[in-house]
């Protein structure tokens, strides 16, 4: 993604006269997994500290916790553990971690997200989450093949069965989890199969697409994830095509909007709905700039976002500087608008930009027809999951501006299909 400071829209300058309030996926041992998915585009961050990251340190976490709890103008603080494996941190260092949100939170309300990929579940862990109120995401692909596909562990064993354990035990001790899939190659023309068996896992699902660029260093034990500019990158085979994504999610949704609305929650769906209300999506990528929520590694270092942790985008050390000081960087200010200003003239005059909004920039590594950089290389994926939903969502919209719920769409969406068929 380019760094051009292009002209700032009212909507930026109406964002920047509002309450801060912005996240951080904080890595308290940066890179560090007991998995080896091939598709991770974060276990090669080890490299930028030189194959060492050590846990966070409590001096560290501490100065975290402090200056989030601060830096945000909101009721609600939600602090999101991320990795790598955040479990690997072991069960002292989150009793830590809400020891300083207790002590710093005032009058506001602490919440705690954690990503995992389950490997270390156990009853105790559970019984802290449920104690302490976490949301956890549980990484699983789908079924058996589709998930041991990818996602292996150091020794190249499968995952399935283990993954599997942890969703029954959390499921048992009621701990609060969703799951996150990735939508890899693997799963082109199984979106119906694999929403099956998700469905049977949990009520909350995530479909993320798979679309990263690798290079073969020499002497490397696995190819490196790149950013798509880098000398000598080429698609990786495990990522989805455009065109498959789009088939996948439509496929998805067909099966949700006449049986599951209102309840299972499908996030790309509830993004969607929220672009047709005209309400901001809880989903970064979807908005019309981003820039709001920064990486926070294992030593305090700071960078724009998740997808691009590398040197350039560094904005600092928050032993040096405040959270609220590194988020209110020039760099990061641009960063965040150039979201709308580097996309391609055609994305700007697309019927569906106000639901797209480009999505993320790690993804927009194609040319338009007209030779201008920045298209997303998922853009005709979107198109058709867009297109597709269009109707069901005006229908839902229309539901919702009358006070009516959203799962009343069910038996209109049956005759509708029927009729479209």
């Amino acid at each position: 993604m380019s760094r051009s400071k292009k002209a700032v829209t009212f909507d930026d300058a109406v964002k920047l006269s509002k309450p801060t309030a912005f996240s951080t996926l904080v890595k308290p041992v940066g890179s560090l997994c007991n998995f080896d998915c091939s598709y991770c585009y974060y276990l090669d961050k080890a490299d930028i500290y030189e194959g060492r990251q050590p846990q966070m340190s409590d001096e560290i976490l501490e100065k975290y916790v402090k200056q989030f709890i601060e830096a945000n103008d909101i009721p609600v603080i939600t602090f999101v553990w991320h990795g790598g494996e955040p479990l690997i941190a072991g069960l002292d260092f989150y009793k830590k971690a809400i020891e300083f949100q207790n002590k710093y939170k005032g009058e506001k309300r602490i919440d705690n997200t954690l990503q995992t990929n389950g490997m270390l579940i156990n009853e105790e862990w559970c019984d802290f989450f449920v104690d302490n109120n976490f949301l956890l995401g549980l990484s699983l692909d789908g079924p058996e093949d589709v998930h041991d596909a990818f996602r292996r562990d150091k020794g190249g064993a499968p995952t399935f069965a283990r993954v599997m354990k942890a969703a029954e035990l959390m499921t048992r001790k009621n701990v609060q989890f969703n799951t996150l899939s990735t939508v890899n190659s693997r799963c082109e023309g199984r979106g119906a199969e694999i929403y099956a068996f998700m469905r049977g896992i949990s009520k909350y699902m995530q479909f993320l697409p798979v679309m990263e660029h690798t290079i073969q260093p020499e002497g490397a034990r696995r190819p490196h994830i790149v950013p798509p500019d880098t000398p000598g990158a080429q698609l990786a085979p495990w990522s989805v095509s455009s065109e498959g994504f789009g088939k996948f999610m439509c496929d998805i949704f067909d099966r949700w909007v006449v049986n599951d609305v209102g309840n299972y929650f499908v996030q790309l769906f509830d993004v969607a709905l929220a672009q047709w209300c005209g309400v901001a999506p809880a989903l970064c990528s979807f908005n019309e700039t981003c820039g709001d929520g920064l990486v926070v590694e294992h030593n305090g270092d700071v960078y724009s976002c998740d997808h691009f942790v590398y040197p350039e985008y560094r904005l600092g050390n928050i032993a040096e500087k405040t959270l609220t000081e590194l988020k209110a960087t020039s760099d990061q200010f641009w960063f965040g608008v150039n979201k709308h200003g580097d996309l391609p003239t055609m994305c700007k005059r697309c019927d569906y930009y106000f639901a797209c909004r480009g999505e993320c920039p790690k993804h927009r590594f194609d040319t338009a027809p007209n030779g201008e950089k920045g298209l997303n290389g998922l853009c005709a994926g979107y198109k058709k999951f867009f297109s597709h939903v269009d109707p069901y969502m005006r229908y839902m919209r229309m539901l919702i501006e009358n006070n009516q719920p959203a799962f009343m769409v069910i038996p209109w969406a049956r005759q509708y299909m029927m009729g479209y068929r």
